[in-house]
Formats: C-alpha cells, sequence, structure tokens
C-alpha cells in the first residue's frame, strides 16, 4: 500500500524559505505629522512630506540640484581644509572628529560655495549643511563665505547664501570660529557699500552665531517652511528666563510676523522666487 511520498522524502526536512522583507530605505517616517511616507514620493517634492508639507533636510548637494540650473556650478576655494588650532578634545580629538564627518558626508568642511545659474541668472552661491557638525561655522566656513562675497563684490554678482546651521559658532576652535561672525558681516557690509543684492535663505535649523550674523543680514530674507531659527534654542531661553514663551515661538511663522524675515516660501517655489527678486531689485 502506498502514501504517494516515498520513505527518503518523508525523512528530509522541510525547507523553510526566509521572508521577504521590506527593502531598506523605501519608507521614511516625516518629524512633521509622524506618519511613515514612500521615500520616492517625498524625493519627487524635493524632500517635502506629501501629507504635512514638513520640508525634510536635504544635503548641500541637493539643495544645489534643486536651485541652480543643471549644470552651471562651479564650486570655489574646495581646497580649504579645517584645522585644529586648539588641540581641542571632548570625547574625542577635533581633529579625528573631522576626519570622521569628512568621511561621512563627503564634505571637507560645512560650506559649499561657489558660482551658478538661476534661470539663467548668474549668481554667486553658498550653503551651509547641518549634516556636518550641525553646519556651526568654523575658521573654513567663515573663510569660504568671506572670500565668496568679496568675489561677488569684484563681479558685481547677486549673493545667494542658504543656511542650515543648527550649531552656530564652532566650540572646537574657539575664539578662531567667534571672530568668523564679524569677518562675514563686515564683507556683507563692503558687499552692500558697492551696491550687492544679498538674497538670505533661512532652512531648519539656522541657530547661534550664523543666526546673528550673516543669516539675519539679507537685502531680502526668506525662510521655508516651520523652520527653527534664532540664537539659543527655545529650552534654553525658557530655562533662563523662566516665563512661557508664545507658542511657535523661534518658527519662521512667528518671525514673519514679528518682522525678522520678508517671505516664508515652499522648497519647490524657492528658485522662481529668487529669479524674481534678481529681476525686481535690477541685478
Amino acid at each position: 500500500m502506498t502514501t504517494g511520498k516515498s520513505e527518503l522524502q518523508a525523512d528530509q526536512p522541510s525547507v523553510k524559505h526566509p521572508k521577504r522583507g521590506v527593502p531598506e530605505g523605501l519608507w521614511k517616517r516625516c518629524p512633521g505629522c509622524q506618519r511613515t511616507i514612500f521615500r520616492k514620493e517625498a524625493d519627487k517634492r524635493m524632500g517635502v512630506c506629501p501629507e504635512c508639507d514638513y520640508h525634510w533636510y536635504v544635503p548641500a548637494q541637493e539643495r544645489i540640484r534643486q536651485l541652480l540650473d543643471d549644470g552651471t556650478f562651479e564650486e570655489w576655494f574646495n581646497q580649504l581644509e579645517p584645522t585644529d588650532p586648539l588641540g581641542f578634545a571632548d570625547k574625542k580629538p577635533y581633529r579625528d572628529r573631522l576626519k570622521e564627518e569628512q568621511a561621512r558626508t563627503g564634505l571637507r568642511d560645512a560650506a559649499v560655495v561657489g558660482s551658478g545659474m538661476i534661470r539663467a541668472r548668474r549668481v554667486a552661491f553658498g550653503v551651509t549643511d547641518s549634516a556636518f557638525i550641525m553646519g556651526s561655522m568654523g575658521a573654513v566656513v567663515g573663510e569660504k563665505l568671506t572670500r565668496t562675497i568679496e568675489r561677488a563684490t569684484v563681479e558685481h554678482l547677486p549673493l545667494i547664501i542658504v543656511s542650515g546651521s543648527g550649531g552656530g559658532a564652532r566650540m572646537h576652535e574657539g575664539i578662531f570660529s567667534l571672530m568668523q561672525m564679524a569677518k562675514v558681516s563686515a564683507a556683507l557690509a563692503r558687499f552692500d557699500a558697492a551696491g550687492g543684492l544679498f538674497i538670505s535663505v533661512l532652512t531648519n535649523p539656522t541657530m547661534g552665531g550664523v543666526a546673528a550674523s550673516f543669516a539675519s543680514l539679507g537685502d531680502v530674507v526668506f525662510a521655508e517652511p516651520r523652520a527653527l531659527i534664532g540664537f539659543a534654542g527655545p529650552r534654553v531661553i525658557q530655562a533662563a528666563i523662566r516665563i512661557e514663551l508664545p507658542k511657535g515661538f523661534q518658527t519662521s511663522e512667528f518671525l514673519l510676523e514679528h518682522g525678522f524675515i520678508d517671505r516664508i516660501v515652499r522648497r519647490s517655489d524657492l528658485k522662481s522666487e529668487i529669479a524674481r527678486t534678481i529681476d525686481y531689485c535690477g541685478k
């Protein structure tokens, strides 16, 4: 009598195939609404949540692709490298931290500068990237921005700086970092005296010495929606003055209402708004 299965087959263990999981990186949780978003859909919208319009972080190179015409970006001063003038160390030596950040981000420091075209209008362009030590401003960031401003002055170019710096002045470089606030601001004063147009774009976050210097000195100041903008963070301020802060304090919407910025511009509209402003100002 047969059962339809040989003894050999009966003795063999059944083969278990591994379950097919969801590929890593296919979905992303929105920091704004906490929903799980299909990453490709957000990427098509320039890193903006399709559910709540939250503007996610995008790296410096992506900012360049979003704002400048294809193939027009020429990087300036990319040979500048940060050093460790103080021999600073906290959990690790600053010199080692720099090497790790450079390997992780592909950047030499927290700023990328150069020139390019925005809707066929040549501009001097800079962007800070919060992925590199929170976009903090050390000597190289300040030097790159200063040289870019000076070159824009000589070549009579409109100047665009996109700020994404949550770290302010970089503590690892001490006074060498703090002096960059004055140096960049002085270069902007000379640029203004020469009749230059400076458009400052504030993104989430723009804080500390960056917000207290060049980021707030634009002839026109744009900000992305719901960006955190200020000097000290809200929790630090509340702990210091011991009063309840207004709702939405230090958001771009609050600052627009109180006259600190000129306009809130969605990321998809930013390139057109910058080009329109350049034309309006006759630059």
